[in-house]
């Protein structure tokens, strides 16, 4: 370690004890080293670090995980804190790879905005990683339990009934889902809601698909042809694929199949037609997640609570009244 910054050992060991008769630009030198050789630095320099967050998300595809990092990232910026991006690819660097990259950078914290805590049955060890060390951790969107972490979520139980009692308001009694996996937290959510309020959801009106276009479009054509006319979405780019596959069909979209969508992300008021969707308050959430990182980072006990925020129905031009007679014909 000396050898590399060109100090003597026992400047080193000054540094490493926290011991004064340092110049900073030293501290600074040695602290460094210490990260680039890839050794941990003692607990009680840690404070010294870079004040670096970790923000994981799964994709950019979806143009709402833009939108929170956007949010996330200037909240973060402006208490002096500096965002990491990580962004999982297909057979690329994992949400674990990301979690060890981040640790050995010290971070002060990190945010996922979606990702593996979402589902159930994803590998969830380097989130006990995270607790062992004593990181603060803040989940967006419902987790699985007993991970012990705070979490800012979009109540997807009142989503659901938004889109739900829209399309009955319609005339639509053939009503569809077009949700995530069976394992994925806010798809479960929405589900229950959807048996809540329909009282009797036939089990072929719930289509499973992965998040894409593509998955919403395999998975509408199912419902769509088991007689649905109308479909809530999941997500917005799910929702597209739903437009896309009604009319594949030769069904309008809304005069034949009415869709909605979920997240309100950006552009769904310029699509054809415009998108009905619901939207999440990523404004208010990301704020509240940078809060409550924060708090944990300034040492203050933050409990493993879910804070759950409203969504708003938002109605274009992808809904109308039901077609009579279905979509048969």
């Amino acid at each position: 370690m000396a050898k590399k910054v060109g100090v003597s050992e026992a400047t080193v060991s000054r540094v490493l004890n926290g011991k004064p008769g340092v110049s900073e630009a030293t501290r600074q030198a040695v602290l460094s080293a210490l990260d680039v050789l890839g050794y941990e630095r003692p607990t009680q320099l840690r404070g010294n670090r870079a004040r670096l967050v970790g923000l994981v998300l799964p994709e950019l595809q979806n143009p709402i995980f833009p939108a929170f990092a956007e949010v996330i990232g200037g909240a973060l910026a402006q208490l002096g804190l500096t965002p990491v991006l990580c962004t999982q690819t297909k057979g690329g660097v994992s949400e674990a790879d990301y979690v060890a990259l981040l640790l050995q950078q010290q971070v002060s914290g990190v945010v996922f905005a979606g990702g593996l805590y979402a589902q159930a049955d994803a590998p969830h060890e380097h989130y006990r990683l995270l607790a062992e060390r004593n990181i603060p951790v803040v989940l967006v969107n419902a987790a699985i339990e007993h991970l012990g972490f705070p979490g800012v979520s979009c109540d997807d139980a009142v989503a659901l009934e938004q889109a739900w009692r829209h399309l009955a308001s319609l005339g639509h009694e053939r009503i569809g889902l077009v949700l995530g996996p069976g394992d994925h937290m806010p798809s479960a959510r929405k589900l229950a809601a959807a048996r809540a309020v329909a009282g009797d959801l036939p089990d072929e009106f719930v289509a499973r698909a992965i998040f894409s276009i593509e998955g919403g479009h395999a998975a509408a054509s199912r419902l769509i042809d088991r007689g649905v006319t109308g479909i809530i979405c999941a997500s917005d780019p799910l929702a597209l694929g739903a437009i896309r596959a009604a009319r594949r069909k030769g069904f309008g979209v809304p005069s034949r199949v009415s869709v909605v969508g979920y997240d309100d992300s950006a552009f769904m008021n310029c699509t054809e037609p415009p998108l009905t969707t619901v939207r999440q308050p990523i404004e208010a959430m990301g704020r509240a997640a940078v809060e409550l990182l924060n708090a944990q980072i300034g040492g203050a006990a933050v409990p493993a609570e879910e804070l759950l925020f409203e969504p708003e129905l938002v109605v274009r031009g992808s809904t109308a009244q039901a077609p009579r007679g279905g979509t048969g014909g």
